[in-house]
């Protein structure tokens, strides 16, 4: 089976050592998925690459270069990456699960004029600051 042939995780699979609950979103850079680390006990999001993009070299450095910039960051506006695994020709990134409502969703809620408003957008900007994207936007969504 070839990188494009395979299907993606489905509910109650393993991935190396972190069994897939459900599918959470889907981004520009792979789907996301809740997980459990079946080792530490604890829940997990996993950011699995899409398949046409596990077969272009390109595309796969630029994941794992993203993987370990946002690993050698500590921001609280940024999640924590556990580790970049590999599982059965399927790659991904296993990090830490942020339950509430998506960035993009924030950003929706919080487009008034006034200042008292915004408030949740400079956590935003500031982590976005933190990983270089200037707060415009750049990679965050999922």
């Amino acid at each position: 089976m070839t990188a494009e042939d395979r299907p993606q995780p489905t509910a109650g699979e393993m991935l190396a050592h972190y069994k897939v609950v459900e599918r959470l979103a889907s981004g520009g850079m792979g789907e996301i998925y809740v997980a459990e680390d079946t080792r530490l006990g604890r829940r997990v999001a996993l950011k699995v690459l899409p398949a046409e993009a596990v077969a272009d070299a390109e595309r796969l450095q630029r994941f794992q270069s993203e993987a370990r910039a946002v690993a050698a960051m500590n921001h609280p506006n940024i999640v924590t990456i556990h580790g970049v695994e590999t599982d059965r020709g399927i790659h991904f990134l296993a990090m830490e699960l942020v339950e509430g409502k998506t960035l993009r969703k924030l950003c929706l809620l919080y487009t008034s004029p006034s200042p008292r408003d915004q408030r949740p957008n400079r956590g935003c900007r500031s982590g976005l600051e933190k990983r270089g994207g200037g707060g415009g936007g750049g990679g965050g969504g999922g």
